[in-house]
């Protein structure tokens, strides 16, 4: 198959190479490495009817919350109130992959300590509940806190203050894409030598009535309210919208040699980033799913490999018809070889974690290659026919692959790709 890599200057030849040896997990499936992803080898669905407020009155009434989060497990008292809740869970999982790592930040090493992590939309939780106290009581009784509170950068604004890293610091916001176009941009700027570690991912606490009402007027939740459970249902073709979910996953990146020298253990090596644009439509990705397909011949190119080496893709899909549009594009870059390869969907699992997708499915990904487990995409009864893949229906699977990509798409036509590879000294 010939890949078309028209428009762009192709490769970099970098010398750093980078690794992932510490993972982070607030998940609506569980807490922690071992909960989440032993949820998610299971199968379970972590959909339910939403807690946070009353959802009487939506079309859509379901979302997959995190129903055991305790902020002060990992922020000082004194300091919650000063947060939103996407930045508890930002720090909760760089906290988490900080000490997966073994990684103790010091004076000596903080100048080379990076953090990137995003939120797709940010303090919304936040800005709804101030308003309200504006409304209702005036002006004098908002909070000082509140832009701090809210901002999008503050995410790794916070981790940065509260672990000490005092090297590269950047909040990306590419919607659906931020998790994975953090640890993207972490994995380039490590390579130019700009920074040894670096604490990539994404956030998300969104689950709001503002948010909901305009999902939902947008048409793009699913309305099955009645089986929260199968709602989520990525590639079937009773699939009727997204579930929205929260949470955040993180990675902690190490230049390799940096990684090695310390004894670090290695769960696997980044070697390929792609981003590319649709310069479409506002939501909806083109018919022929160009973007997508030049973002992962990209992300491809970048790490020296072919379609056939790719051994699993954790798949963007949000059970959405745009899931259609997924298949299309790995069918056309991987050509006859793209219905062998295991594809699955875990939002069919966590719902939409939206900014936090891409953080959390790499960290998947990852641990499905180092495990030797696929996760399956569930509640597909009846999978699409136009473009047939092997997604790993309903049960998870024991599997050896050797390098694995994981697909983010966002709303504004924005796409991210990432590639890890099982690590070899």
């Amino acid at each position: 198959m010939n890949v078309s890599h028209e428009g762009w200057q192709g490769k970099r030849q970098p010398e750093r190479r980078v690794v992932v040896t510490g993972i982070g997990l607030v998940t609506p499936l569980g807490i922690g490495i071992e909960a989440a992803w032993s949820a998610v080898c299971k199968g379970e669905s972590a959909v339910r009817r939403i807690t946070r407020f009353d959802p009487t009155d939506y079309p859509s009434q379901i979302a997959a919350e995190i129903p055991d989060f305790v902020p002060t497990d990992y922020v000082d008292k004194k300091d919650v109130k000063k947060m939103d809740t996407f930045i508890q869970y930002a720090i909760a999982a760089s906290r988490m992959a900080v000490d997966d790592a073994q990684f103790s930040i010091s004076s000596q090493n903080a100048n080379r300590i990076g953090v990137v992590i995003g939120s797709g939309i940010g303090g919304i939780n936040g800005i709804e509940q101030t308003h309200t106290t504006l409304q209702e009581k005036g002006p004098s009784r908002v909070t000082p806190f509140f832009v701090p509170m809210v901002i999008g950068n503050m995410a790794a604004g916070f981790v940065s203050i509260i672990l000490g890293a005092r090297g590269p610091n950047a909040g990306t916001v590419t919607a659906c894409a931020t998790g994975t176009h953090s640890i993207g941009d972490a994995y380039r700027i490590i390579q130019r030598g700009e920074a040894d570690a670096i604490i990539a991912g994404g956030t998300e606490a969104a689950i709001t009535p503002l948010t909901l009402a305009g999902f939902a007027a947008a048409r793009a939740l699913s309305k099955r309210n009645d089986a929260p459970e199968a709602a989520s249902r990525p590639f079937d073709q009773d699939r009727d919208g997204f579930v929205i979910g929260e949470g955040g996953g993180v990675l902690f990146l190490e230049e390799l040699e940096h990684a090695v020298a310390r004894g670090a253990r290695i769960y696997a090596e980044l070697v390929g980033y792609g981003m590319t644009a649709d310069a479409y439509h506002i939501t909806a990705p083109p018919s022929d799913a160009n973007g997508a397909v030049r973002c992962m011949e990209q992300t491809l190119h970048d790490a020296g490999l072919s379609p056939s080496d790719i051994g699993y893709i954790n798949a963007h899909a949000t059970s959405t018809m745009a899931d259609r549009l997924e298949a299309l594009a790995i069918t056309r870059v991987f050509g006859e070889s793209a219905a062998r390869i295991p594809v699955s969907a875990t939002k069919s699992m966590t719902g939409h974690l939206l900014g936090a997708a891409g953080g959390v499915e790499a960290a998947f990904s990852i641990l499905a290659m180092q495990r030797g487990t696929l996760p399956p995409t569930i509640n597909l009864d009846k999978p699409d026919s136009e473009y047939p893949l092997d997604h790993v229906a309903n049960i998870a699977r024991k599997a050896q692959v050797d390098a694995i990509l994981s697909n983010s798409f966002g709303f504004g036509g924005t796409n991210a790709c990432l590639v890890f590879r099982r690590y070899e000294s």
